[in-house]
């Protein structure tokens, strides 16, 4: 299983497009086996999606994300988990415990600046 962070400065990006990285965890079992830090490739409507899909990425953890994002993601079969903050390594441990739940924290305009609301 892989597990995606959309992060910014080491801490859970508040809109998972416009992030500066990802965070990918490669699990076994519930345990982290190894993670990886990759750059965005860029923001770009409709890609994220894809690109962190042919990573073979199962599930996204965000602050915020767009509707489309969130519809794409849901359409390859990669579970999405929005309303997260604070540290990856902290959210991974939580959804491991079954306890990071998805608040449904979607952004509607493009400006992101506290338009995502949970």
């Amino acid at each position: 299983m892989k597990i995606s962070v959309a992060c910014d400065n080491g801490m859970i990006s508040n809109h998972f497009g416009h992030c500066e990285s990802f965070k990918i965890y490669e699990l076994n079992q519930n345990q982290v086996l190894k993670s990886e830090t990759i750059p965005n490739p860029g923001h770009r409507r409709g890609f994220l999606p894809v690109f962190l899909h042919e990573k073979g990425v199962d599930v996204i953890i965000a602050c915020g994300m767009g509707r489309g994002a969130i519809d794409i993601f849901n359409d390859k079969g990669i579970e999405v988990i929005v309303g997260a903050s604070g540290s990856p390594d902290e959210a991974i441990q939580l959804y491991l415990q079954g306890s990071l739940k998805s608040t449904g924290s979607v952004c509607h305009e493009h400006l992101h600046q506290g338009q995502c609301e949970g």
